[in-house]
C-alpha cells in the first residue's frame, strides 16, 4: 500500500538532517565523527530567557495562547522592529509561529495557487523548495554564482519574472553561503519589484544578528519602504539567541496576508507554545549582551575557517559576511580518484568521501541547488573546527586529481 500522497513525490528529506543521521550511525558504530552538518549554535540559551519561561510556567501561563501570538510577544516583536529596523507595524501585522519555517509554510499555503512561481536564489536553504513543491507551487531556481558573490542581480531578477511569478524569496545573511546585501543592493532589487504590484517578497532575516566585519543589518523593508505592502519579513529567536529547541519564529507584513496566515495556522497547530513565547519575549526585550558575545565567537570561527581553507590545496571559500556556515568550493576534486579507485563524480560523492575517510559530516552543494560545493556549519568550537580541517586536508591530499 502507498501511504504517501503524490504531492510528496518530488520532496526530498532534509539534506542536513540526513547527513547528521549518517554521522550518528557512524558514531554508534564506534567511529570518531565530527558532525558539521546541522546549523545549530553550540551555546546555551541565556539564563534570563530560561528564567522567564520558568516564571511563566509557574504563573500558570500554560493555557492555549491566541493563534497569532500572545499580546506580550507581539509587542516585543513590534518593539524590536521599531528599535532595530526603523519599522512600524501594528499587532494585526504580526504572526508568531512554531519556528521561522512555519511562517514560511503559512505564507505559501495562504497565497500559492497551483503552478505559481517562487523565485529562489541558489544556493538557498533546501526546504524552501520542498515547501513550495508540497503546496503545489513551482520553484524557479536563479543560480547566483560564486563569481558574483552568490548575490542576485537586478538583471537576473528582471529576466526571471513572468506573469506566474508570485514570490521572490531572499535570505540575508544567507544559509548556506553567508552572503549579505548592502542597502543599495536591496534598493536595486526593490526597483525591479516595484514594477510588479502582484509580486510578493519574502525576506528571511533569521541570521540578522550574525554579521561580520562591522556590517550593519538592513531589512529589505527598511531599504524599500514603498514595498511594505508587498513584503513579508520572516525572523525568529533560534539562531541569535541559541533557542533552536524553543521553536519560536515570527512574521511581519500586511494585515491581509497575516490574517490569511493565521487562518492557516489555526488549522495546523493553533498557537505556538505559550511558555516558549514568554521566553522569546524576554529574548527580544531583554539585554543583548549574549547576542553580541555569540556573534563575536562566530566571527572568530569564520576567520579560522577562511584561513584554514586557504591553506588547503584545491578548496576555495568566499569569506561569509554573516551566518555560521562555510560554503566551500571543491571543483578541483570533481573527477578525482580516491585511494580505493572510486571517482569523485560530484559534490555528493565528495561529501560522502569526507564522511567515510575524514569522518567529517558536511552537506553537498547539490542540496542547495548550486554545485560543486559543500557546506559545513561553523557553530562549534575552534578546537573542533581545527580538527575537522586537519582531517579534511589529509583526506583531499590522498585524492588523485583528474587528468587534464
Amino acid at each position: 500500500m502507498n501511504y504517501a500522497s503524490s504531492r510528496l513525490t518530488p520532496v526530498k528529506p532534509s539534506a542536513s538532517a540526513a547527513v547528521s543521521q549518517a554521522a550518528k550511525a557512524l558514531k554508534a558504530e564506534g567511529h570518531d565523527v565530527i558532525d558539521l552538518g546541522l546549523g545549530e549554535p553550540d551555546f546555551d540559551t541565556p539564563a534570563h530567557i530560561v528564567e522567564a519561561a520558568y516564571q511563566a510556567a509557574k504563573a500558570g501561563q500554560t493555557r492555549y495562547p491566541p493563534t497569532g501570538g500572545t499580546a506580550e510577544m507581539k509587542n516585543a516583536v513590534l518593539g524590536k522592529l521599531a528599535r532595530e529596523n526603523n519599522l512600524t507595524y501594528t499587532p494585526d501585522e504580526v504572526i508568531v509561529s512554531n519556528g521561522a519555517k512555519q511562517v514560511l509554510f503559512n505564507a505559501f499555503m495562504a497565497t500559492l495557487e497551483a503552478g505559481d512561481e517562487v523565485l529562489l536564489c541558489a544556493p538557498y536553504f533546501g526546504q524552501y523548495k520542498d515547501i513550495v513543491l508540497i503546496l503545489g507551487g513551482a520553484p524557479k531556481v536563479l543560480p547566483c554564482s560564486a563569481e558574483n558573490g552568490f548575490r542576485l542581480t537586478p538583471e537576473m531578477l528582471e529576466a526571471a519574472i513572468t506573469p506566474k511569478t508570485r514570490w521572490l524569496l531572499i535570505n540575508t545573511p544567507s544559509n548556506p553561503s553567508g552572503v549579505t546585501y548592502t542597502p543599495e543592493e536591496l534598493k536595486t532589487l526593490g526597483a525591479v519589484i516595484a514594477k510588479y504590484p502582484n509580486l510578493l517578497v519574502m525576506s528571511d532575516e533569521i541570521y540578522e544578528h550574525i554579521l561580520f566585519d562591522g556590517q550593519m543589518f538592513t531589512s529589505f523593508t527598511e531599504a524599500n519602504p514603498d514595498l511594505r505592502d508587498q513584503t513579508l519579513i520572516v525572523n525568529g529567536v533560534s539562531k541569535a539567541y541559541a533557542m533552536t529547541g524553543w521553536r519560536i519564529g515570527y512574521g511581519a507584513g500586511p494585515s491581509k496576508l497575516i490574517n490569511a496566515m493565521v487562518k492557516v495556522q489555526s488549522q495546523i497547530c493553533s498557537g505556538a507554545c505559550s511558555v516558549a513565547q514568554a521566553a522569546a519575549t524576554a529574548a527580544l526585550n531583554g539585554p543583548q549582551d549574549e547576542v553580541r558575545k555569540f556573534n563575536a565567537a562566530f566571527e572568530k570561527r569564520r576567520n579560522l575557517i577562511v584561513n584554514r581553507v586557504a591553506e588547503t590545496n584545491g578548496l576555495t571559500l568566499d569569506a561569509p559576511g554573516g551566518a555560521f556556515y562555510a560554503y566551500i568550493g571543491c571543483a578541483a576534486y570533481i573527477g578525482a580518484k580516491t585511494p580505493e579507485g572510486d571517482i569523485i563524480k560530484d559534490d555528493i560523492a565528495f561529501s560522502d568521501y569526507l564522511l567515510k575517510d575524514a569522518k567529517v559530516a558536511s552537506v553537498p552543494g547539490s542540496a542547495y541547488d548550486l554545485s560543486p560545493f559543500f557546506r559545513i556549519s561553523t557553530a562549534t568550537s575552534e578546537d573542533i573546527l581545527n580538527e575537522a580541517m586537519d582531517r579534511i586536508a589529509d583526506s583531499v591530499s590522498k585524492l588523485t586529481p583528474k587528468e587534464k
